[in-house]
């Protein structure tokens, strides 16, 4: 049997949480789909998976209610169930940096495709920035790109104050798992006065699942948030994820 897994976001203005919150999940139940969903004033986001007709019936449901395609999704599979329950959690933020200046809504960086990926980061005067945390980076990196060895997201606004400089990096690419958190950081750099940022539209997941492996700047794994913990080119479940299993990092995360 073979499981369709979801991952999405969108920046969108969002009342009454508590109704919105009790109505998704139901939803889901409903429908034999489990997962995580969070809810904030600023948006949603969220990975849920369930058989394929399920799951679309989902998706087509988030999308009505909450236009949910205007954001990001991208589809994977999954040999076996990558969740063990349903979750939707009312947040403060859908991805938490704590500074209220980063607004998705107001401005972001330039989107760069996976295709046009490469060119942008082969070019020296571009710095490139991983915007995850560091038991991430530890997996997977994109060769040349700067490890800011945060544990947390909301600690990226330190980094940028202590090793970045506008008037010295005039170009900044960053990417991320699925491009959310480059929505935030991009956002913040642009209003700390960065000339120019670009961000990797639909992030690492994007990249992988588009590229292919002879073509690609990609070194290693990418950590996601579900059962199979690590995927590789064509989104396949990467080998070292039996051994993240294994790590006293993953056990305590």
């Amino acid at each position: 049997m073979t499981y369709k897994v979801a991952a999405f976001y969108r920046f969108v203005k969002l009342t009454d949480i508590p109704s919105l919150r009790a109505e998704v999940r139901e939803f889901c139940l409903i429908n034999h789909i489990v997962g995580t969903i969070l809810l904030a004033p600023e948006g949603i986001n969220g990975t849920i998976a369930g058989l394929p007709d399920d799951l679309d019936k989902a998706i087509d449901y988030l999308d009505s209610v909450l236009g949910l395609r205007q954001g990001e999704l991208k589809f994977s599979s999954a040999a076996e169930q990558p969740f063990m329950r349903m979750k939707v959690r009312p947040k403060k933020e859908i991805i938490t940096m704590r500074q209220p200046e980063a607004d998705p809504t107001a401005r972001t960086g330039i989107e760069v495709t996976p295709e046009q990926w490469n060119d942008l980061i082969n070019d020296p005067e571009v710095l490139l920035i991983d915007t995850r945390n560091d038991y991430e980076t530890s997996i997977g990196i994109f060769k040349g790109a700067v490890d800011p060895n945060i544990r947390h997201f909301s600690q990226f606004p330190d980094f940028v104050a202590k090793h970045l400089d506008p008037a010295k990096h005039k170009k900044v690419a960053m990417f991320c798992t699925g491009g959310i958190r480059c929505e935030k950081a991009s956002s913040y750099m642009l209003n700390q006065g960065f000339e120019t940022v670009y961000q990797l539209k639909g992030g690492i997941l994007r990249y992988l699942e588009n590229i292919p492996q002879d073509q690609s700047l990609w070194d290693g794994a990418c950590f996601v948030f579900d059962g199979r913990l690590a995927l590789e080119h064509g989104l396949e479940e990467s080998e070292q994820s039996d051994a993240i299993r294994e790590s006293r990092e993953y056990r305590n995360l």
